[in-house]
């Protein structure tokens, strides 16, 4: 239509002309009633004709004008000028990510800072049920004070309702009309299933957006080719290459965040852009790559009051100190009225479950002071004491409505994480009377309580899988990790729980199942999950998370996957039940992990920790150099392997991951990576070199050790949907080779000649594997159940033994001929009080050297009334 300068559309007078696209021309015009300039987009004339094109240009105002976000293009007005639509929007001065990329990548703050606005400006969108579905460099705009602006909402669709909508949330009116199989946007920022023509929900947005993230870090496109046909097969087929190899300063955790947007299938991606933007948000402590302090502060309070200060300098911020606790608040700006804060224990010990009595006013939870066993015990809000209930060694797992526990007895722990507990199932009324016993070897349980009666929800392992079972013996879900905090919906349709892939990590997702077992992931990416509860008031999923570090805070997730954040403290903390009402129990939580040792020639253990978190792994045959890693605050987000001589010199870290094995000639590391799934191995120099890939596969790598050799690692390892094995791997390259059938586990105990390994199989049977994958396996005589190999002894005739779980740890010495058993030493730090267990042990061939990690959890219980 090319109007010229003066023109008058409407009430808008023309002033310049700003470009033309495929769906409008784009003018600079005065608003002459307030007197601003306006950007006005007119859809000319001949495209006026194209009635879907008209439909699409009035959706786009539709689409936008419903949000009110400054990462929004903000619409003002919609009219007609000669049968033409035409859309007026705010003015903005500055220049697309399209344009600002030609000038090569943008730095890893930039690329976070830009992309965390995008992601809240998604999430605005998405809460509202609006999918943009074309979201691409030239869609968004850069203004000169540095704010993102979603541009197009042209490409916009409605998502399905599923459920009642929110009355505060307005849907776009009409249905679309793209018919089935339709491919829109652009080829190469579209998520694969749009690429197939496939229904696209909000999840398409997230992949668009990690290609832009990785288009930022990197300065060129994730999927590129020759033609549209293949650009859109490589999104179907192929991975972009690893950031790591791009040459550029990009923090292993952010590349994780990109990567995790880009998974090809759409349950596997980061599952709303709220969950994106709390990811994003915590990048802000990364060393060689960090966000600014402006920006560190600005990651660390709510997307609320972060807008408020693009927008609103002089508005309040959203979160509330309450010094009482130290608890920093996600509340909204119009709750004035803090929460309080009432500590329920006073004693110094590990409380592991808590829950509310049918009343409300006792509550009943379980804790170890002092170094004592597990116990349980009650109180009351006004009252400083606990009175025991005459049960000890049991661990509180739930409280019916009738007032009727479900415990726990001889729970003790089991693995090597400190984090799963396995004992007798048993019923007894709160009131007093003899448990009655039900089920053995459970890890948790829950009440599925309706008219017809309470039955069981149990977790607990059988032929090597962890399963969920409701009732017990139907299966819901089951998984090669572990299952924590089983929780049963209010109304009995579903069960809420924690996911955790990785056995001996509490790193995880939320995760819902209903009777069918279909599972839906509600909330992923943590660093560490534990606690959980359905809020009866608001139906909500509460828990308590951190997706980097060990500071766990409280946050809620709906079962349509909506999630905010409700609290957060300087500690840990661990949410353990919510009654009716909304009042809260939680345990604020002092949690690390030490280091004790006995180096070669001394007669004296030396504590060896370093940050908060430190892990024994492997020890050098000399008892000289210890292998360890940092799993919490201090580790950072994708963990730290270290590597330190036992005479107490300062530590060196080697790098990313979590250590799992040193070599013979003590010269490589082989560590894990969590991120991104599966799980791969890596190779860390201890001198000068660089840090290789060892595996690129689709196993889910858990556990290594090296081979005598020092040219193979044995590791331990499950493909997709198959069961976990032993497998070789060559340092040289090539694919792995399994040696053992399904079902069978690590230990590090390898034979001085390298040809067995001790193994565990399904039933927690040991045997010694051929390591050539030839030959049946050996029995081990003379095993007690729960023993488990730490080693071979330097002269390949004996087996040192160990008990994972127990307190103290007892070590001996197995001859592999007579069966015969020889104490070797006991360990146990001097201090018990929190003492969880020791989750780590390294031991040299001679057994004179040793290593161990012990894991200390002092906490206080809390009762908090007024969280919203």
């Amino acid at each position: 239509m090319n109007l010229s300068s003066g023109a008058r559309v409407g009430p808008y007078e023309i002033v310049a002309p700003l470009g033309a696209g495929g769906m409008g021309e784009v003018y600079r015009a005065r608003d002459q009633r307030l007197e601003r300039e306006v950007a006005l987009k007119l859809l000319p004339p001949a495209f006026a004709k194209d009635e879907e094109r008209v439909r699409r240009f009035e959706q786009e105002a539709r689409a936008a004008g419903q949000l009110n976000h400054p990462n929004i293009l903000q619409i003002h007005d919609i009219g007609a000028y000669e049968r033409s639509p035409y859309i007026v929007s705010e003015l903005l001065e500055g220049q697309t990510l399209r344009e600002r990329l030609r000038a090569g990548a943008l730095t890893a703050r930039k690329a976070v800072d830009y992309a965390l606005q995008t992601a809240h400006g998604l999430a605005a969108a998405h809460e509202r049920s609006i999918v943009h579905r074309d979201l691409k460099p030239e869609n968004l705009f850069l203004t000169k004070d540095g704010r993102i602006k979603i541009l197009d909402f042209g490409l916009a669709k409605l998502k399905e309702a599923d459920g009642a909508t929110d009355a505060t949330a307005p849907t776009m009116p009409g249905p679309s009309k793209t018919q089935p199989g339709a491919v829109l946007g652009s080829c190469g920022y579209m998520a694969p299933e749009q690429v197939r023509g496939r229904p696209v929900d909000h999840r398409g947005d997230i992949f668009a957006l990690g290609v832009i993230m990785y288009e930022m870090l990197t300065g060129h496109a994730a999927f590129s080719g020759d033609s549209a046909v293949e650009v859109m097969s490589n999104i179907l087929t192929t991975e972009p290459a690893d950031l790591s190899l791009s040459g550029k300063a990009i923090p292993p955790a952010l590349a994780r965040v990109v990567e995790h947007c880009m998974e090809k299938s759409a349950d596997e991606r980061f599952q709303s852009a709220r969950d994106l933007a709390f990811g994003l948000e915590a990048l802000s402590g990364f060393s060689h790559a960090s966000l600014s302090p402006s920006q560190v502060q600005a990651a660390q309070v709510s997307p609320r009051r972060r807008r408020a200060r693009f927008l609103v300098p002089a508005l309040v911020g959203l979160a509330l100190l309450a010094a009482g606790g130290g608890f920093l608040l996600g509340q909204r700006a119009s709750r004035t009225a803090l929460p309080s804060f009432h500590q329920i224990t006073f004693r110094r010990g590990t409380v592991i479950d808590a829950r509310f009595s049918p009343d409300g006013q006792t509550i009943v939870y379980d804790a170890a002071w002092d170094g004592e066993p597990l116990a349980l015990y009650a109180t009351r809000k006004e009252s400083p004491e606990s009175r025991s209930l005459n049960l000890e060694r049991t661990q509180l797992l739930a409280m019916s409505r009738s007032g009727e526990i479900a415990i726990s007895l001889g729970a003790h722990l089991i693995g090597q994480g400190n984090f799963v507990r396995a004992g007798t199932l048993a019923r007894a009324p709160l009131g007093g009377g003899a448990p009655r016993e039900i089920l053995e070897d459970v890890q948790q349980a829950d009440w599925a309580e309706s008219e017809g009666g309470a039955r069981l929800c149990v977790v607990r392992q059988v032929g090597g899988r962890t399963r969920l079972e409701l009732p017990p013996g139907k299966v819901l879900f089951e998984t090669a990790g572990w299952i924590s905090h089983p929780r049963v919906a209010p109304d009995g349709d579903g069960v809420a729980f924690l996911d955790h892939p990785v056995p001996a990590d509490d790193g995880g997702e939320v995760a819902l199942v209903d009777g069918g077992g279909h599972k839906r992931t509600l909330s992923s990416g943590w660093m560490t999950v534990q606690g959980l509860a359905w809020h009866p008031k608001t139906g909500e999923i509460w828990f308590t998370a951190v997706r980097s570090g060990s500071a766990r805070g409280l946050y809620a997730v709906t079962p349509a996957g909506r999630q905010r954040m409700v609290a957060q403290a300087p500690g840990t903390l661990t949410l353990h039940d919510v009654a009716p009402d909304g009042r809260v129990l939680v345990t604020r939580d002092n949690v690390r992990t030490g280091i004790l040792a006995l180096a070669s020639g001394e007669n004296r253990e030396r504590d060896l920790s370093w940050l908060d978190w430190s892990r024994a792994i492997d020890l050098s045959a000399d008892g000289r150099m210890l292998l360890f890693d940092e799993e919490g605050e201090g580790g950072g987000p994708a963990y730290s392997v270290y590597l330190r001589k036992t005479d107490g010199t300062p530590a060196v870290r080697l790098g990313d991951g979590g250590a799992l094995a040193l070599s013979p000639d003590g010269k490589w590391v082989v560590a894990q990576l969590l991120q991104p799934r599966p799980a791969q191995l890596w190779l860390l120099p201890t001198g000068a070199g660089d840090a290789r890939a060892l595996t690129a596969d689709s196993i889910n790598h858990v556990d290594a050790q090296f081979l005598p050799d020092g040219a193979r690692v044995l590791f331990e390892g499950s493909e997709p949907n198959r069961g976990t094995r032993l497998w070789v791997q060559e340092l040289a390259g090539g694919p792995p080779r399994p040696i053992t059938p399904e079902w069978v586990s690590h230990t590090p105990a390898i034979s001085p000649d390298g040809k067995w390994v001790a193994g565990i199989d399904g039933e927690r049977k040991v045997a010694l594997y051929a390591i050539d994958g030839k030959g049946a396996p050996r029995p081990v005589p003379g095993l007690s159940p729960g023993e488990v190999p730490l080693r071979f002894a330097g002269d390949g005739r004996a087996l040192y033994l160990w008990r994972p779980g127990e307190l103290p740890v007892h070590i001996q010495r197995l001859d592999l001929s007579s069966g015969a058993k020889t104490p070797v030493r006991t360990l146990m730090p001097a201090d018990p009080a929190g003492l969880v267990g020791i989750g780590s042990l390294a031991l040299t061939p001679d057994g004179r050297s040793y290593a161990y990690g012990y894991f200390r959890q002092l906490s206080d219980l809390y009762l908090i009334e007024g969280l919203k």
